[in-house]
């Protein structure tokens, strides 16, 4: 059976060449170097760039004192990413790193809490198990402001989300219990309209 990064190569491989059937040129490259994978497609139509080389800072966030990263029962460190898509119509950039620690659940959301702060106002929203709604569904012709966060109605996790911003711009901790510790995600998302940057 082919391992979890083969598949993601051969995935890659076969947008790629359906994508070619409908465009004039598409650029790939796929890079695997001491369990980092890098994907990067490129159509005249806009880019998808995954990495998994993350660097905590990327966030925005600081990492919590003592804690490591969230490590697959197979051994592997396989999460964390970041996901960047571009085209004329939509952008979306998503990075996320996921750790673990031996404090209590309250002391990370206290710690983290406190960091979010600096991006504005905190929304402690319960079910932290749920995740962020991603929305690329931008109208041109609406107000370029975007809307303030809110809690999902549905709360379908034992944890707490703290989240920080708006629907375009936003920092999350999802913080979940772990037998007598803690298993957390740190999250940033951006996304854009037509023709604004990222």
């Amino acid at each position: 059976m082919p391992s979890k990064g083969s598949l993601g190569k051969v995935f890659a491989a076969s947008l790629c060449a359906g994508l070619l059937t409908l465009l004039v040129a598409c650029n790939m490259s796929v890079k695997d170097k001491k369990g980092e994978e890098k994907v990067d497609i490129n159509t005249p139509l806009g880019g998808l760039h995954v990495h998994t080389d993350v660097d905590p800072s990327q966030t925005g966030l600081s990492v919590y004192p003592g804690a490591k990263p969230k490590i697959e029962d197979n051994g592997k460190d396989k999460n964390r990413a970041n996901v960047d898509i571009s085209t004329s119509v939509f952008g979306v950039k998503v990075v996320a790193i996921e750790y673990e620690s031996d404090d209590p659940p309250d002391k990370i959301t206290a710690y983290y809490n406190k960091e979010l702060r600096k991006y504005g106002r905190v929304l402690q929203c319960p079910g932290g198990g749920g995740g962020s709604a991603v929305k690329t569904d931008h109208d041109s012709k609406s107000s370029s402001k975007s809307k303030e966060l809110t809690c999902d109605k549905s709360d379908n996790g034992h944890g707490t989300e703290l989240k920080v911003g708006t629907d375009d711009n936003q920092h999350l901790v999802a913080i979940e219990p772990q037998g007598k510790g803690t298993k957390f995600a740190l999250v940033y998302v951006q996304t854009r309209g037509e023709r604004q940057p990222i």
